[in-house]
């Protein structure tokens, strides 16, 4: 893993697995996740790789891609994104 300087992440990067790459490109949502700030896209991947059960890897995927698709959600938050916060 990868651990970048100040002023990118401090915690070492997660490497994206195939399976999630080719469900971003799948479902058109690559883009979205490049626009995302590294630690987002750091967060997501470690996220859906700790889980244990493939079960719960699937369901975290999912919802980053609907996350993504949204555009202005992160974890179930909203996402402040070009100074458009969403109240939910």
């Amino acid at each position: 893993m990868k651990k970048e300087g100040r002023r990118g992440l401090a915690r070492p990067r997660n490497p994206m697995l195939g399976f999630v790459r080719d469900a971003l490109i799948e479902k058109g949502v690559m883009d979205a996740y490049k626009r995302r700030p590294p630690y987002q896209q750091n967060d997501y991947i470690g996220w859906i790789t700790r889980a244990k059960l493939p079960a719960t890897q699937e369901k975290r995927l999912a919802q980053m891609l609907d996350e993504l698709e949204q555009g202005d959600v992160y974890m179930k938050m909203a996402y402040e994104r070009n100074g458009k916060k969403r109240v939910m």
